[in-house]
């Protein structure tokens, strides 16, 4: 939820409580005096949260979604808009503009489902339901999800896993039928569509994994949403093998309780896609440099400690590639553009937990 105005304040607070040594005289005296500091900080952190929901009602589209933009920017939750603002950002309600790229409209229900059980504010509960049947009314037949619904133009209407777009929806759902994680607040009857969506979303999963030479390997960050063959979005994003998004999509996968063979398969032969992708050796990191625009570069450096993983793979040969807005690919970072290599993701520690946690954790109860 919202952060606390003053958390400055409240920490200090806590710490001299702490401090106390077992003496109940002294905890209750420090409690007594700090209590208007912590209500205030409550009020104040109160008052945050039902801003944000607020602006969230506001923004809403009337087909139920959100949009990850305000004028060209991205949406300022936290920020007091004008009386003037207010209205034109309502008269824009029946834009096409609804999208689940960058967590649009998933970080919106879940927000709005905690300030209902804060609030028991039905408004913020309803237009959280409003997101759940935009989630599943933007789902093909297939069970994947476009970027964007109903603007499909473009690369909008590709099946999108780029930012882990289509793994938040299904997270959502898949609280849904649980009924976990606030979802419990929900109107029961979305339990059943959202388990069909589920089940739907698994089997684009499986049908979406790149299978080499016999073997299945890992995800493109975007499909073809009729030939669900991997698929190029922006110049930048070429098909290929996605050391980023791929984690999302087996984290999911080993939710599902009694995995089928296939999904077993799936996962397995995923992890052992990243074990054979990872980059021992190296560190990526931001470093000074005042010559340059933004006074900083980013850079691939030797690290004797370090393991990395390539954002992109080449689908044919499995090693590393990157491009800048001409769309060519390239075989070293420092190759494009400053512009892009600052303002994008190319390597990163994305499996490294997977491998390290969760998956061995999943391995020893599905063998």
């Amino acid at each position: 939820m919202g952060k606390v105005a003053d958390s400055t304040n409240q920490n200090q607070g806590f710490k001299m409580i702490l401090k106390m040594k077992h003496s109940n005289h002294q905890a209750f005296a420090a409690i007594k005096t700090l209590l208007p500091v912590l209500v205030l900080c409550f009020i104040q952190s109160f008052g945050q949260d039902t801003l944000v929901a607020n602006n969230m009602l506001m923004f809403q589209r009337s087909v139920g979604g959100w949009s990850k933009h305000y004028g060209e920017k991205a949406v300022d939750y936290k920020r007091i808009y004008t009386p003037d603002e207010k209205a034109a950002i309502i008269d824009e309600a029946s834009r096409n503009d609804a999208t689940i790229d960058n967590g649009a409209t998933s970080k919106e229900i879940r927000y709005l489902l905690k300030a209902y059980k804060l609030t028991n504010n039905k408004i913020y509960l309803s237009a959280a339901e409003n997101g759940i049947r935009y989630l599943l009314k933007a789902q093909y037949p297939n069970g994947g999800w476009p970027q964007f619904f109903p603007d499909t133009s473009s690369y909008r209407n590709e099946i999108t896993y780029n930012d882990n777009a289509m793994v938040n929806a299904l997270n959502i759902l898949y609280d849904i039928v649980l009924r976990e994680n606030d979802m419990e607040v929900v109107d029961a009857a979305f339990v059943s569509p959202s388990a069909d969506a589920v089940e739907r979303g698994v089997q684009c999963i499986l049908k979406t994994q790149v299978i080499i030479k016999g073997k299945r390997t890992a995800w493109c960050a975007q499909y073809n949403c009729r030939t669900l063959q991997p698929a190029k979005a922006r110049a930048y994003e070429l098909p290929s093998l996605s050391g980023m998004e791929s984690v999302g999509i087996v984290d999911f996968l080993m939710k599902q309780p009694h995995p089928s063979e296939l999904v077993k398969q799936a996962v397995n032969s995923a992890v052992e896609w990243f074990e054979a992708s990872k980059i021992p050796g190296y560190k990526y990191i931001d470093v000074p440099d005042s010559t340059l625009p933004k006074k900083r570069d980013r850079v691939l450096l030797p690290d004797s400690s370090g393991v990395v993983w390539a954002r992109f793979y080449d689908i044919e040969t499995n090693q590393p590639f990157f491009s800048g807005r001409d769309g060519v690919k390239k075989k070293a970072v420092t190759e494009i553009e400053y512009e892009r290599r600052v303002g994008y993701q190319w390597y990163g520690t994305w499996p490294k937990d997977l491998l390290e946690k969760t998956y061995p954790k999943w391995k020893a109860n599905n063998s």
